[in-house]
């Protein structure tokens, strides 16, 4: 006899749509638009166009598990639609603008997607594709009142819903939204989140020793929304209330400064590359400089290095350190001080910090190497393998992937790691970025982060290069600060206070500027082709 104990709830998007509407209508969402204007609506707002939407795209004959693509910078119509679409039974596929177009042609064929909602200025980037990819509509946002086109207004398009509309049943386990993997080797992939597997990432997210969000906070999202869900904020800010900051295509220090500083902002979340930024332009205004609420940030994508920690903790930004993949929602571990951590020395609890930290609830974790399943001691390097409900368990229809899981079903990251004896995961380096040397490994991310904490440096990358002897030796590719000069003599001597000669970069190469792909990491497989014939002294 099957005895029911609790009540079969749906978890889905719909239903942290409807609570943002219902406990918290008039609670702020700011977005600074494409047309650098400040827009300002109201979850409660926002809550009726979504419904609008899902309403227009069920019209306009959208069938369960279709995908609706966007191409939108963070606003407020990127924000409907990442509620209204998965509420109609589509599923949301945000596409990466800044990806070269025969990727964005191939992510968007490959995910089928049978309509477009793309920001007007981004017209020229849809002119690009468009004749090679299979949209049955096209609806553009006017910011900038671009009129040049053929296709359909959105804001009219929205005008024909009646209101008279109930969401149509989701069950839990349906597609809510797309990502595709930024395609390092071979083509992108694609990941399908199920509604389930956001909310309990977004449950995870809000606690206190995740990021801690509450209704009281502001939350800026300067990581993009086409970039695995916008890292789940919009998610997690509809689910508490809280207020929700959208920056548009202004990335840079002083808008994002800017935005912190009018919209009392608490929270905020993107790649180490904008925090360098932010920290040079604070130090710039002065060592005193900071807003007049603290800042908590979840901090992603590639390590940041201690110095950039230690940096923006003087200004009152607490980087928050975080590690996910597009696999896994995005995230899957976040670094914390335990209460045992108290009586640690300031330098004990910075190099904690920089760890990625601890897994999630209901996040598995281990190490894989040739030897098998690797100890948890802090010192044996294996292949980081994750499971849990918010880790995908195949990409979206490419069965020649399936050995990226084992037999068991542990999803193979491709990072390489340590573990801590009480289970804090610490990345090495992407198994791809190691370098061998005479049969040793050398972790690029350790020596990286290092050579940012000199004070003439303000971004490094290190690469294998081949070598005679050695088959690879380490080369470093340093970006100085404005001003600043510095020698590769000087350079290893600094790094030789904490790492063996064998460690050491053989050279140091100095440039303008470093490569980075569409979401701020290190292309280091450009540098490697781009240095792959240096010559050694």
């Amino acid at each position: 006899m099957h005895i029911h104990t609790m009540m079969n709830s749906p978890l889905t998007l719909v239903g942290i749509l409807e609570r943002a509407c219902r406990y918290f209508p008039e609670v702020e969402i700011v977005s600074r638009t494409p047309g650098n204007i400040i827009h300002r609506c109201t979850w409660k707002s926002l809550y009726h166009r979504a419904h609008r939407l899902a309403e227009c795209l069920q019209a306009a004959g959208l069938k369960k598990g279709d995908r609706v693509a966007t191409l939108m910078w963070n606003h407020y119509a990127h924000l409907e639609a990442h509620f209204g679409v998965p509420a109609s039974g589509g599923v949301l596929h945000a596409l990466n603008l800044r990806l070269h177009p025969d990727e964005i042609v191939y992510i968007a064929n490959h995910g089928q997607d049978r309509f477009l909602i793309v920001d007007d200025v981004l017209l020229p980037v849809l002119e690009k594709v468009k004749s090679k990819v299979k949209f049955e509509r096209i609806f553009i946002v006017s910011h900038c009142g671009e009129t040049k086109h053929k296709h359909e207004d959105y804001e009219a398009w929205l005008k024909q819903s009646s209101g008279n509309y109930h969401f149509p049943a989701i069950d839990e386990q349906d597609g809510a939204t797309m990502c595709f993997t930024s395609g390092t080797t071979g083509n992108p992939k694609g990941v399908l989140y199920s509604h389930r597997a956001l909310v309990l990432h977004t449950m995870a997210q809000c606690m206190a020793d995740s990021c801690g969000i509450s209704q009281r906070d502001s939350i800026l999202m300067a990581s993009s929304m086409f970039h695995v869900n916008g890292w789940g904020l919009a998610f997690s800010a509809a689910m508490v209330g809280a207020k929700l900051v959208l920056p548009g295509p202004f990335l840079d220090a002083n808008n994002l400064l800017d935005l912190i500083t009018r919209e009392a902002v608490s929270v905020s979340c993107a790649v180490p590359t904008i925090w360098l930024a932010v920290l040079a332009e604070m130090e710039r205004r002065g060592a005193n400089w900071r807003p007049e609420r603290d800042v908590r940030i979840l901090c992603g994508g590639t390590a940041a290095p201690e110095s950039l920690l230690r940096g923006m903790d003087r200004h009152g930004m607490r980087l928050i350190h975080s590690w996910g993949m597009t696999e896994t929602s995005p995230q899957a571990t976040v670094s914390y001080l335990k209460s045992s951590m108290d009586p640690w020395s300031d330098q004990d609890k910075y190099t904690q910090r920089a760890k990625q930290g601890y897994p999630l609830p209901f996040i598995e974790t281990r190490l894989a190497n040739a030897n098998g399943i690797a100890p948890w001691d802090g010192k044996t390097i294996g292949e980081l393998e994750v499971r849990g409900p918010w880790v995908a368990a195949s990409y979206y229809n490419a069965p020649e992937t399936q050995d990226r899981w084992t037999i068991d079903g542990w999803f193979r990251t491709g990072d390489m790691a340590l573990i801590d004896p009480d289970g804090c995961v610490r990345l090495v380096d992407r198994s791809k970025d190691m370098v061998k040397s005479g049969g040793e490994w050398i972790s690029s991310v350790d020596v990286e982060n290092e050579l940012m904490g000199h004070p003439a440096v303000r971004e490094a990358a290190v690469i294998a290069v081949p070598h005679e002897k050695w088959q690879e030796r380490p080369l470093a590719v340093v970006v100085l600060r404005e001003g600043e000069k510095t020698t590769p003599e000087e350079l290893r001597e600094f790094l030789g206070k904490k790492f063996a000669r064998w460690q050491l970069p053989d050279d140091v190469v100095f440039v303008d500027e470093l490569p980075h792909t569409s979401t701020g990491k290190l292309l280091k497989a450009e540098l490697r082709r781009k240095y792959s014939a240096w010559q050694w002294q």
